[in-house]
């Protein structure tokens, strides 16, 4: 039964309705209390924007770790009047209703599922009507914006747009590094359809330079004409961009943007596995072991999210594929904050309708309950530590995030199961969409 309550109308109002009560709020608390709405790195983007406005580096801001092509969107934040200094909050609200948006449309594509408009809107209402989505855009997050150009991207390779999809991979890997990781997951999936010359047609001898001569015709194949595509408009993309901010800001642009994130040791709310090494690095560097982990953790993190998972599962879902880079890129990341989490969250209404989570509530309930009660017992520690002053370092917040990890590699274990299983179900049942495990038992 159609419910009268999902139609874009309405659930579109509602949510721009959500963002303007915590604009409007975020007013009140800001004026009135000592604990601020507005997130810091917020008061950092308008600062760089305000020296860029008069002409200096946004760099001149210390802790300013972004392009500057942000600062320059952000600059009307340095005009006079309060209005003008949210902006920067309107504008990435504006992205998160826009991203909700591209969610709907491609959910009601045949890429997504067909879905009907009233379906599709209620997966999108998991974006579109989260408080934390809202809470986090309208405190100043620029999250919201790199959600909008995600999506975007994944619409776009949907449609076979390939030069803007390569486009908007370069921008969003110069706006901020993660995205790149999707770069292989889309390469992987945009294979040529198989060859359909009947197999004694194409059968030849092998001999040495028939097997050279096979070699490099691989090669050649691989790299199809959207395969081609795709790298080079990205490339492009990225590069020219990045020699752009060179050309203007010189070495500090890519100190900040890009080399700060390798030998970065931030442990302020950070519900990584790695804080306490964090902490005690930036508290004593000189007598941490030259071993440097913080720097050492890219390498499981990039070889789950970056290779293995795309070479595993690209070809089955595009859409779960970039889900589980995500959800493996932050759990295994040295440096995890609440921000962090919508970088996936954008993803999960591809993923969910056809998820273990739905179709065993038990264990969607289990999953979800886990991952809020880790991520509290956590806070708990941390305002034990930050607001009463009691040192919680070991054992409270180490095995508080362990525990956090150890739920977060669980769940994204039960993902990929979910999408390495879809293509078995597709040859079995011949049907095409996303089925779950407890479908695919079925027709085993």
């Amino acid at each position: 039964m159609s419910s009268p309550y999902f139609t874009p109308s309405r659930v579109f109002s509602s949510a721009i309705a959500l963002r303007v009560i915590f604009l409007f709020y975020g007013l009140l608390q800001d004026a009135y209390s000592p604990f601020k709405y507005t997130d810091i790195d917020y008061m950092v983007f308008t600062d760089a924007a305000r020296y860029v406005s008069q002409g200096l580096s946004p760099y001149e801001r210390e802790t300013y770790r972004y392009t500057p092509l942000l600062a320059w969107i952000l600059i009307p934040t340095a005009w006079p009047g309060t209005f003008w200094f949210s902006f920067g909050k309107v504008l990435f609200a504006i992205s998160d209703v826009v991203a909700g948006l591209f969610i709907s449309i491609i959910l009601q594509s045949p890429a997504g599922g067909a879905m009907t408009t009233e379906r599709a809107l209620k997966y999108a209402c998991i974006w579109l009507l989260n408080p934390m989505v809202a809470t986090i855009s309208t405190r100043g997050s620029s999250e919201g914006l790199l959600a909008v150009l995600v999506v975007a991207l994944l619409w776009a390779v949907t449609r076979g747009r390939i030069v803007l999809a390569g486009m908007l991979l370069g921008l969003s890997v110069h706006l901020k590094i993660y995205p790149f990781i999707y770069g292989a997951s889309i390469v992987w999936s945009l294979e040529s359809p198989p060859d359909s010359t009947p197999v004694q047609k194409r059968y030849t001898p092998r001999t040495e330079s028939t097997e050279r001569l096979l070699s490099i015709t691989a090669i050649f194949e691989f790299f199809n004409r959207p395969r081609t595509i795709l790298i080079i408009s990205s490339l492009i993309t990225f590069v020219s961009l990045n020699l752009l901010m060179y050309a203007i800001y010189s070495t500090p642009f890519l100190q900040h943007t890009f080399l700060y994130h390798l030998t970065r040791i931030d442990h302020r709310h950070n519900f990584s596995p790695y804080n306490t090494l964090l902490h005690l690095s930036s508290a004593a560097p000189d007598k941490v072991s030259s071993l440097k982990l913080e720097s050492l953790a890219f390498i499981p993190q990039l070889t789950i999210s970056a290779v293995l998972i795309p070479i595993a599962l690209s070809k089955k879902d595009l859409a779960g594929t970039m889900l589980a880079q995500t959800f493996a890129f932050v759990a295994f990341n040295k440096v995890c904050t609440s921000q962090y989490f919508l970088w996936y969250l954008i993803l999960l209404p591809f993923y969910l309708p056809s998820s273990s989570f739905l179709s065993s509530p038990r264990l969607g309930i289990l999953a979800l309950a886990l991952w809020v009660g880790t991520q509290a017992l956590w806070l708990q520690q941390a305002y034990r530590l930050e607001f009463l002053g009691r040192s919680t370092f070991i054992p409270g917040l180490f095995v508080s995030g362990l525990l956090f990890f150890v739920v977060n590699v669980w769940i994204l274990g039960i993902i990929i199961d979910d999408i390495g299983g879809r293509n078995r179900y597709r040859r079995k049942s011949g049907r095409e969409g996303c089925l779950t495990r407890k479908d695919a038992r079925k027709v085993s």
